[in-house]
Order: C-alpha cells, then sequence, then structure tokens
C-alpha cells in the first residue's frame, strides 16, 4: 500500500476507534483492491463503574418503545427507573417484563419529576415527540428521540434551542447513521471512489399488513383505556378511534405518514454518508394504492430532491421513493450514483461496480459518422486515430467493492452506545437535535408537497 494511502486509513480508523470499533479479519476489497480483507466488529467492554450509572424513563411504550428499551439496557451501567404510556395494557405489560415494582404512569410529567432519572427515551406518537422533548430538557433530562425529532416544522428551532439551552444531549432515533457500514460508505464517497457524485436513489419498500402499520388492535382497547382525552391535548380535537391510536403513522392529524417513518431514515443516511446539510428544492407525490383502510396518507410515495453544492460534497439530485403493496417483497437500498461507478447501501453491507468513461470521444458505431460521405468517413477517422491513442480510447477498468459488515453486529446497539457515551463523556452524538432536524424538515416538506401539489424551498444552512 503507498504510504499516503495506508496513512490516510490508518487516520480513519484511528477515528473510528474512539468510537468502540476495532479491526478484524474478513473478505474486502477496499480502495484500489490495496488491502484485500477488512472487517469492523464492534467492541464495548470499558468497566463502569458503580458511581458511572445512568437511569433511564421510557415515554411511549409500544413497538419501537420495547425494542429501544431492550437495547440501551444492553449498554453497560445502564438502569431501567420507570415507564410511562397512555393504553393500560403496556403499563400492564412493563410491568409483566420488568418486575410489578416499575414505576409507571399515563402522565410523562410525572416520571420527568423523578430527579433519580437522568435521561428519557421518547417512542411516542409524532405529534407528542417536541412537547415532550422540550419538557424533557427543561426538567434537565438528556433525551433520545425516536425519528422524526418533529411533527411539524415549525417545532424544530424551538427544541434546536432548548437543547441548547439546558445543555443536554439530544440525540434522534434513525440508529442506521451510527453504523460501521455508513461509516465505510462515507469514507468510500470521500475517497472518490465513485467518482464525483450527481444522483442518490433512496427506496425503502415493504410488502405486508404489518410493514404498512396495520397493527393488532388490543380487544380491550376504548377512549378509557387509551386515556384518548390525554392522547388529543395537543392536537386538534378527534372523537375516539382506535386506528388513530394504534396506527396512527396513516394518519396526519398524529402522524407523517412514509415521509416522517421512512424517507427519514433514507434522508439521514444520505446525509451521514455525504456530509450534507440537506436539499434546497423538494417535490414529492403519491396515491393511496392498495392499504384503503381509512388513513389518509399514502401507502405509495416519491420524493425529488437537488443538492446544491457545498464544500462537502458536489451539487446532486436525491429521488426518494416507498411502496407499500411492492412486487418485490420489500427492499431497502441507497444508491449512489457518479462520474465512475456506482455504490449501493444495503443495510450496513456495501458493493461498488465502476464504470469509467474513457479518454478520447466517442467515435463510429452507433454515431452519425456513418451517415458521412466515405471520403469523409476515412479522412476522420485518420485524424482520430492519429490524436488518440489505444489506450485512451478504452475505459480505465477498476475492481468492485464488496464489503459485508459481520452477521452479528447490531447498529442500534452502536447507536445507544454513543448517546450514553456522550452522557458521561461530553462527546458529540452522530445525530443531534439540529442533524434530526435537518432530516426531518426536508422529509415533512414532502408531506407539505404532496398535499398541496407544490415545490418547496428549503434552506440547508439557516433550516428554513
Amino acid at each position: 500500500m503507498k504510504k499516503d494511502a495506508l496513512h490516510a486509513r490508518r487516520k480513519f480508523l484511528q477515528q473510528l476507534g474512539a468510537t468502540g470499533l476495532a479491526l478484524g479479519a474478513s473478505p474486502f476489497a477496499s480502495l484500489a483492491l490495496q488491502e484485500k480483507a477488512e472487517e469492523r466488529i464492534l467492541r464495548y467492554d470499558r468497566k463502569i463503574a458503580s458511581t458511572d450509572k445512568l437511569r433511564i424513563g421510557v415515554i411511549g411504550y409500544g413497538v419501537q418503545g420495547h425494542f429501544d428499551l431492550d437495547v440501551a439496557l444492553r449498554v453497560p451501567g445502564v438502569e431501567l427507573a420507570g415507564i410511562c404510556d397512555l393504553y393500560d395494557g403496556r403499563l400492564q405489560r412493563a410491568k409483566e417484563l420488568h418486575g410489578k415494582e416499575l414505576f409507571t404512569t399515563i402522565n410523562y410529567k410525572e416520571l420527568l419529576n423523578h430527579s433519580d432519572i437522568d435521561a428519557v427515551l421518547v417512542c411516542t406518537t409524532d405529534c407528542w415527540h417536541a412537547p415532550i422533548t422540550i419538557d424533557a430538557l427543561a426538567k434537565g433530562k438528556h433525551v433520545y428521540c425516536e425519528k422524526p425529532l418533529v411533527y411539524k416544522r415549525s417545532e424544530g428551532h424551538p427544541v434546536i434551542a432548548a437543547a441548547k439551552k439546558a445543555n443536554k444531549v439530544v440525540q434522534v432515533g434513525s440508529q442506521r447513521v451510527s453504523s460501521i457500514g455508513y461509516a465505510k460508505a462515507h469514507e468510500l464517497l470521500k475517497a472518490g471512489e465513485i467518482g464525483a457524485l450527481n444522483m442518490v436513489n433512496a427506496v425503502y419498500d415493504r410488502q405486508g399488513s404489518i410493514g404498512a402499520w396495520e397493527y393488532t388492535i388490543p380487544d380491550d382497547a376504548s377512549a378509557l383505556t387509551t386515556h384518548w382525552d390525554k392522547f388529543i391535548e395537543v392536537t386538534q380535537k378527534m372523537a375516539y378511534d382506535a386506528k388513530k391510536f394504534f396506527w396512527w403513522r396513516a394518519f396526519k392529524e398524529v402522524g407523517t405518514g412514509v415521509a416522517g417513518d421512512l424517507f427519514i431514515h433514507l434522508l439521514s443516511g444520505a446525509h451521514v454518508i455525504t456530509g450534507s446539510l440537506g436539499p434546497e428544492m423538494i417535490f414529492s407525490t403519491g396515491q393511496i394504492s392498495y392499504w384503503k383502510d381509512g388513513r389518509n396518507m399514502p401507502d405509495v410515495m416519491s420524493g425529488v430532491m437537488q443538492y446544491p453544492a457545498s464544500a462537502a460534497h458536489p451539487a446532486f439530485q436525491l429521488t426518494l421513493q416507498v411502496n407499500f403493496i411492492s412486487g418485490t417483497g420489500g427492499q431497502e437500498i441507497i444508491r449512489f450514483i457518479g462520474s465512475e461507478g456506482v455504490m449501493d447501501v444495503r443495510d450496513n453491507d456495501i458493493f461498488i461496480k465502476h464504470s469509467i468513461m474513457p479518454e478520447a470521444p466517442g467515435f463510429g458505431g452507433y454515431d452519425s459518422l456513418f451517415t458521412f460521405p466515405k471520403a469523409m468517413q476515412d479522412r476522420m477517422q485518420a485524424a482520430y486515430d492519429a490524436k488518440w491513442t489505444a489506450a485512451q480510447r478504452k475505459g480505465r477498468q477498476k475492481d468492485d467493492v464488496i464489503y459485508r459488515a459481520p452477521a452479528n453486529y447490531d447498529e442500534h446497539l452502536d447507536h445507544f452506545t454513543g448517546f450514553f457515551d456522550a452522557i458521561r463523556t461530553g462527546k458529540p452524538v452522530v445525530e443531534d437535535a439540529a442533524f434530526g432536524f435537518r432530516a426531518a424538515g426536508p422529509a415533512l416538506a414532502c408531506n407539505e408537497s404532496y398535499f398541496n401539489k407544490q415545490v418547496i424551498h428549503w434552506d440547508p444552512v439557516a433550516m428554513k
């Protein structure tokens, strides 16, 4: 390996090492095939003293609340102090899983009043994210908030201001932005492995009722067991609707649809890999194709965004796609298209194929040359042959790149490890409030564009 490439690789790995990543060995074709094997494995074996304990509360104990809590408790030194949810059955389940002495409540402010709670996980319906986050910060709590950070774009700057004023850690829950796969993709893109970036295609398709948010509704669901009046305190007044409580992503009155659920994952991934602050122009369209179950958010949606040139990247276009009745069976892929190749990021795995244009311009074949007089063709062919060598007429070859993360790698654990490390050490998180809003703002603009049938202009620096 050349000295300059070796130095760049060592510097990158040293930077990753600070986040708890180490090296092992597994098949990997790296930049310019200069090394043949590389695998990054999560290691977290730092000893946690009893005085270094962190106690957490969970606000919103639904599907994601269960997943988030289970992963958070895998980080050494983290303890559960209490759970808040509006559905009585989930509070009962919390005691079944974590002990009958566990503190539970339907009022999140009671949880925030506990002085022994250091941080809260906000895993509620979208419309509650910003109010709870701001209240938690005011009470001196660190906050892990599920994406999107906000339900309305107008909430973004108040949340950022609240985090700054409280001087507490805020991390948004698009967990894959902390993954070793995305770190590697960022390295490869920055190193010019696919040339100059010009387009990103991002797809998150599903096929199945649960993927389309038709979750099982409990047989005791009612306005009383869900504390409906409290649920709609931050929304317009609505009659009780079990679907709006348990299938909330599908309804604009309380959720943000595919844009807030899945576009946000794709945007967060694209931003962390490119280093971008966001787009300047946004347009989206969609429809309800299959899941005609009363929802008012589309089950098929596409977005187009234009990203301006910046110090981090050239100008590029981003397309977004979600299809909830996809004959593919479902897929998640972010494809980065450059002047010399394509990089596909699938989960934490990376696949790069190259196609490099020759230095010489095209001449002959499917070309207008054959339509000219024969003497002119011969004259122009001779001039072309004299100007361009055989090597210049042939595109430079570059072998493919493949990277596969370890089979048991868990980016969700990496994300929570970073959150709790930030609380303990003060180091920055990957997805703070500003990063979260820079993904949420354009995602929510897609909903605005869809409903109003208009292009939305966005300032990615000022976030307005």
